[in-house]
């Protein structure tokens, strides 16, 4: 029987971990899984907890259904039945600027419209279209992509707020082909954004004459999808349909590698295993693997983190003046604002604040604002009711609030991510059986989650197959 280790039980983990059940069992294989968690906890960053009536996310909200792996998951889990699609307010989207809020437009029209960008800026950006494709090369940031096709205004205020609000990233410093690969390969394959989403809108047109559900043209594509009390059902979801051995509360010190693994545990213990599989994150492998790797620690302790202070207030609806029919906001770093942006999450998901209150989410912090780590509960209060204040008109101290502080909230892929991560697969190749999953490495989100904890539970498979 194959033993297998997964370190980290957040959804990379217990994804992997259930793929890998799945697996097996089809091609009758027995292996031993063991996860083990650092937390008392299983779920890592997502955690929706219900205080007071309001429904809070300490990480993220949601995943977008326009990529298949998360829903094939709650399929295969028998959740599917409960998933909630985000209504109709998600398809509003806004940007502060020049002390306004702007919805962001969704269709030509609404675009020459909109006073969120000159017209200087308006021009430069409708120019995209005679601007001659990049191919090949070094890796260009977001900011240097922006500027080249877009122009200067539209990369501070629609392209790094959107940065800010998926990343809480440094368009500076991203690396476009990384961060947003699909942008990379619009301008690929199409030769510019703009022909892209000519060629696509036209399809969403077709799409809605059809009687289907489509995302705004002004946010990322799919709807924003969850379930009635929170995205932690997907955790939980996983956890109840594993068999492996979860153990939480415990960390993994070390890894060494002779014949075979051998974990250190926080608590003196260890663990052998034939195959290690880490979904822990880039920063905490990097102290396990010197052992193994001296280099491949090195290289994991270069991919940064940003941190994030996530502040959550609830509010009596009635002494709101203002309108919360839509998404939320951002925010361009111009603007002087300490909070990224806002989602109206009460507007967005049903039942996540009492019956005549509203739950308002702000993030603050990232690659941009390190110092917001440091702030205290009061700082971080006074200075989130200062820019509701300036951009909702909101004068009322909150009834409820919470902050959740992350000081390793999402790894940033900066310039030469692909080449940093395929430096540290190299240097552990002298490691068989060892395989690394987890947002670190090959996209952030949730699908991307899934999508790489089931594609390395078929690498581990096919490994433990050649090893026989």
């Amino acid at each position: 029987m194959t033993r297998i280790v997964i370190i980290g039980a957040g959804i990379s983990g217990l994804a992997t971990a259930f793929a890998l059940e799945q697996a097996a069992q089809a091609q009758q294989r027995e292996v031993q899984i063991t996860v083990v968690e650092k937390e008392s906890r299983c779920g890592g960053k997502i955690w929706s907890r219900n205080e007071e009536g309001y429904l809070c996310e300490w990480g993220p909200n949601g995943f977008l259904d326009n990529k298949p792996a998360t829903l094939d998951l709650c399929a295969e889990l028998d959740i599917d039945n409960t998933l909630l699609r985000s209504n109709d307010n998600a398809r509003k989207r806004f940007i502060f600027s020049d002390n306004i809020l702007h919805c962001l437009p969704e269709n030509g029209p609404t675009f020459f419209s909109s006073k969120l960008l000159s017209w200087p800026g308006k021009l430069r950006l409708v120019a995209e279209l005679a601007v001659a494709a990049k191919r090949g090369g070094r890796d260009e940031t977001l900011a240097e992509f922006g500027r080249r096709r877009l122009g200067a205004e539209a990369l501070d205020k629609l392209i790094a707020p959107m940065a800010g609000g998926i990343f809480a990233g440094d368009p500076e410093t991203m690396s476009v082909k990384s961060c947003f690969p699909r942008i990379a390969q619009l301008e690929e394959q199409y030769g510019g954004l703009l022909k892209a989403m000519i060629k696509m809108a036209r399809q969403k047109r077709r799409e809605r004459k059809e009687g289907k559900q489509v995302a705004s043209a002004a946010g990322p594509g799919g709807i924003l999808t969850s379930f009635d009390d929170g995205i932690q059902q997907l955790t939980d979801g996983v956890v109840q349909n594993l068999k492996a051995k979860i153990c939480s509360g415990i960390s993994v010190d070390s890894i060494e590698y002779s014949e075979h693994y051998v974990l250190g545990l926080s608590d003196g213990s260890q663990l052998d295993a034939d195959v290690v599989i880490s979904a822990a994150p880039a920063n905490a492998l990097a102290e396990m693997v010197e052992k193994v790797s001296t280099e491949a620690s090195a290289l994991l302790s270069k991919i940064p983190y940003a941190a994030m202070n996530v502040v959550c207030f609830g509010y009596d609806r009635d002494q709101l003046g203002c309108d919360l029919n839509g998404f939320g906001y951002l925010i361009p770093r111009q603007e002087g604002c300490s909070v990224l942006g806002t989602l109206w999450d009460s507007s967005i998901f049903p039942h996540r604040a009492p019956e005549g209150k509203v739950l308002l989410r702000s993030m603050m912090g990232g690659a941009t604002n390190p110092r917001a780590a440091g702030f205290t509960d009061d700082q971080v209060q006074v200075l989130v009711q200062a820019d509701l204040a300036r951009i909702m008109g909101i004068k009322v101290d909150p009834e409820f609030m919470r902050i959740f502080r992350h000081q390793h909230a999402i790894p940033q892929y900066v310039g030469g991510h692909a080449n940093l991560v395929k430096q540290i697969r190299k240097e552990l190749q002298d490691s068989p059986g060892l395989f690394l999953t987890g947002n670190a490495y090959d996209g952030i989100g949730l699908n991307d989650c899934v999508s790489n904890a089931k594609k390395t539970a078929r690498q581990a498979l096919d490994f433990i197959a050649q090893s026989e």
